[in-house]
């Protein structure tokens, strides 16, 4: 038995799209949670037995039945909130819903869970030539970040009680198929001259493409030395932001028939700094705003090596950042 939680959000459903294309040899039962009242039609589509389990993991809500019946199961852990409009929900779903969910599948008798944190529990890279690996220590960013890293250290607290076993999964920015609509409004601010590139551009970026993300979490459910360790999962390097827009607007313009205006909103490395003051003063009054935050990072450097994943698990990043940004501007341009 295979159990997803945020099944029908955009990694969810990478997710349900790998399995459906790659391991179609599984036998068994597919269960997903999803927030009350969600829209689980896209979900059914890719894989037509899953079993849809209403829940909400802030207050635990549906859990129980979730778990019925699930000793043995491998749970993959998806869920999470990335920009909600008050600081409290960060800790309320990523910590708290993520502890909840956990001590409730470990009373079931789940045998593994792998869970979904980020980059930003260790937060940017001390040097611009610097990657990131399972030994770099944290150094959350901000309370996204802080949210994340209490996650892992009570999960990895909770493997350490042999209850459960858990994997830790980092994963940095990603892209592809069923992206939401800030995805679309990127693409949408390269076409018009106005991605931000802030400083030199130069400052690399680890990325996701969803189908290699998927590819890692099932491999971290399946592989016997996993249990207990992290992984940092990405594409095979980082890329600059100067390459990221770049590639963007050049798909764009020559297989999408976008016209674009060749130009970026070029400004100085400080507005970064200058928005992560702001952001910093936002948050401390409990509010986040995701536009704020997003600059803070626009200068920085974020970036990681996917070799462990590569030696121990067999990861094999198929997919690299022009394929995959060519699939994820299909899905809105044709």
């Amino acid at each position: 038995m295979i159990l997803i939680t945020g099944a029908n959000g955009w990694l969810g459903l990478g997710l349900a799209e790998w399995i459906s294309k790659h391991r179609n040899d599984l036998v068994g039962e597919i269960r997903a949670l999803v927030l009350p009242n969600s829209d689980s039609q896209k979900l059914r589509a890719i894989l037509p037995n899953v079993r849809i389990f209403s829940g909400d993991l802030s207050n635990g809500s549906g859990l129980v039945d979730f778990f019925d019946g699930a000793k043995g199961a491998w749970l993959i852990h998806t869920a999470g909130v990335i920009h909600p409009k008050k600081v409290q929900e960060f800790y309320a779903v990523n910590r708290d819903g993520t502890s909840r969910l956990l001590e409730a599948a470990a009373s079931a008798g789940v045998w593994r869970a792998v869970v979904v944190s980020s980059n930003s529990p260790c937060g940017c890279n001390p040097h611009p030539d610097h990657l990131f690996d399972e030994s770099s220590p944290y150094n959350p960013y901000m309370n996204y970040g802080r949210s994340k890293m209490e996650m892992e250290l009570k999960a990895l607290d909770l493997h350490a009680t042999g209850r459960i076993e858990v994997v830790i999964i980092r994963a940095p920015w990603f892209y592809g198929p069923n992206q939401p609509p800030r995805q679309k409004l990127f693409f949408e601010m390269v076409r018009d001259g106005k991605a931000p590139i802030v400083g030199s551009g130069e400052n690399k970026r680890s990325m996701a493409y969803i189908e290699n993300l998927a590819q890692g979490l099932f491999l971290a459910a399946e592989s016997p030395v996993a249990g207990g360790k992290a992984y940092w999962i990405a594409d095979e390097r980082p890329y600059s932001m100067n390459e990221i827009v770049d590639t963007i607007e050049r798909l764009l313009e020559t297989e999408f028939r976008q016209n674009c205006a060749h130009k970026r909103m070029r400004l100085p490395g400080f507005a970064s700094e200058v928005a992560l003051l702001l952001d910093a003063s936002i948050q401390k009054l409990g509010m986040y705003q995701q536009k704020i935050h997003v600059l803070s990072e626009m200068n920085k450097t974020i970036a990681c090596s996917v070799e462990k994943a590569k030696a121990e698990l067999g990861y094999k990043p198929q997919v690299a950042l022009e394929e995959g940004m060519r699939r994820s501007l299909r899905e809105i341009y044709c």
